[in-house]
């Protein structure tokens, strides 16, 4: 039995045709003579007519039903015509692939009838409207892909989890009503992953931290229509930030949007780590209990020194959120922090990196990763940590040479390792910092809260908006401009 399908531009139309909103024409069921000619086996041969939103069975017209049809609805052929001849190539694809739907399925139905002729004119002034608002929308149509995580089960259970790849950002069906055409999947690995099969052709990339679809330079030198990669989030080292300088790309996030969160997320990790908190969580759901097995490690936060790598947003949060518990706070950056500032918070600048690390009780990153920053933690640099320091690394996993962390949480010279950044990312299943002792380890979570969601998706919309409109996004957000890298990643 052939399947119904609701066809995909009756949403485009406005309150005139609300009507057909409510009752769009669906073929396939019977009500129509093509459809019952199928079933009979008799008819002329089928085919399969596909849109961006749709894909319906239809019966191919014949030639006297051809002529028919352009007789009964001069305006609809005209109407294509015109956009044939005066809009670029996409728009007109698009829209030869609306009006061809429409007369295949006129076709279908017959037109002898008055009562189904009725139907049928309303059914294609439908469409005429789609096009309408399909040509007004836009100076030309884009395709947009989004690379986000599966939601699965979840993404029914809250109407802001925007997140997802089914929630899309919640930016569909804005795209669709200008006329773009917006694909998301979670599919973004190997030669023949999903993602694969739209670098040739794409002209907008979406991809998430939390979900990193690697655009490689190679990737870049095949996505010829690529103009414009817009980071989810915070962070775009997933992406070879020179070969896209060198094709011209802008490469845009929406700065700020996951700052609180990511500085609480560190908080409460510090806090895990200090108080030795997993082991005892760990006897409660094993049915076990043994105080002394916890508390021969755990420690107040206050008096403890703290110190951040790097100190830009999300750092100078985290350093306010640990005042009220009076530790001594440290911080390395390549900037200064403002006076002001460093008094509010109390914490005081280290210049030489190397210095400061020796007096941390607990180690905070919060860098970008470059080429310079990749792998800066090795086991030379570990070695000259204080024996038992806590790291928290929300930052990237790369950060960390990956077996000098697993060597050091096992000899103890490390006492605690907790973060959200992996790499590659997701983790595979062998990965070592699943299986080493005193680590606190979750998926890359703290930036993608409900709340850091809502945030990255406008910003991500109001990008978009700019881009469509050619105007410019607001300066913090830009990584490349211009052939040029954004300061932090030079």
């Amino acid at each position: 039995m052939v399947k119904k399908k609701t066809l995909g531009f009756a949403k485009h139309t406005n309150r005139a045709s609300e009507e057909l909103t409510r009752r769009p024409w669906r073929c396939g069921g019977g009500r129509c003579r093509g459809c019952r000619s199928r079933r009979r086996g008799a008819g002329p041969s089928t085919a399969r007519v596909e849109t961006s939103s749709v894909s319906i069975p239809a019966r191919i017209p014949s030639p006297i039903e051809q002529t028919q049809l352009e007789r009964a609805f001069p305006e609809l052929i005209s109407s294509l015509e015109f956009y044939k001849k005066e809009r670029e190539r996409e728009r007109e694809m698009a829209m030869k692939r609306a009006a061809t739907t429409t007369i295949q399925a006129l076709a279908s139905s017959g037109i002898s009838s008055s009562t189904r002729r009725l139907h049928c004119l309303r059914y294609a002034l439908c469409a005429l409207v789609s096009l309408h608002y399909i040509a007004q929308a836009s100076p030309g149509s884009k395709k947009i892909v989004g690379v986000f995580y599966r939601g699965n089960e979840y993404a029914s259970m809250n109407p802001n989890f925007v997140g997802c790849a089914e929630g899309a950002l919640g930016i569909r069906d804005w795209l669709e009503s200008k006329g773009h055409q917006y694909i998301v999947t979670d599919d973004k690995d190997g030669p023949d992953c999903e993602l694969e099969k739209h670098i040739h052709d794409m002209h907008v990339l979406i991809p998430t931290p939390f979900h990193p679809a690697y655009l490689t330079a190679e990737r870049i030198k095949r996505a010829k229509n690529l103009q414009l990669v817009v980071t989810a989030g915070i962070g775009s080292d997933h992406v070879d930030l020179k070969a896209a300088a060198a094709a011209g790309l802008t490469v845009a996030e929406v700065t700020g949007s996951n700052t609180v969160s990511v500085a609480e997320d560190q908080l409460m990790r510090i806090l895990i780590l200090t108080r030795n908190f997993l082991p005892g969580y760990r006897q409660v759901v094993n049915g076990e209990w043994n105080v002394a097995a916890i508390a021969y490690r755990a420690y107040d936060l206050e008096g403890k020194t703290v110190g951040t790598v790097g100190c830009g947003r999300i750092g100078r949060l985290l350093l306010q959120r640990l005042k009220p518990f009076n530790c001594n706070l440290l911080y390395h950056d390549r900037i200064k922090m403002d006076p002001e500032l460093e008094n509010q918070t109390g914490a005081k600048f280290e210049e030489d990196l190397d210095a400061m690390l020796p007096k941390c009780d607990v180690v905070v990153t919060n860098l970008p990763l470059t080429e310079k920053t990749k792998g800066m933690f090795d086991k030379d640099r570990i070695a000259k940590l204080k024996k038992g320091v806590l790291i928290v690394n929300n930052s990237r996993g790369a950060l960390m040479d990956t077996q000098a962390v697993v060597d050091a949480c096992s000899s103890g010279h490390i006492g605690g390792y907790s973060g959200d950044v992996w790499y590659p990312q997701p983790a595979p299943k062998d990965h070592p910092w699943r299986y080493m002792p005193n680590q606190a380890m979750t998926p890359h979570i703290s930036g993608t809260t409900i709340d850091a969601q809502l945030r990255y998706a406008a910003g991500v919309k109001d990008m978009l908006d700019r881009y469509f409109k050619g105007e410019e996004f607001p300066p913090q957000n830009y990584i490349v401009k211009e052939g040029e890298l954004a300061s932090q990643y030079r």
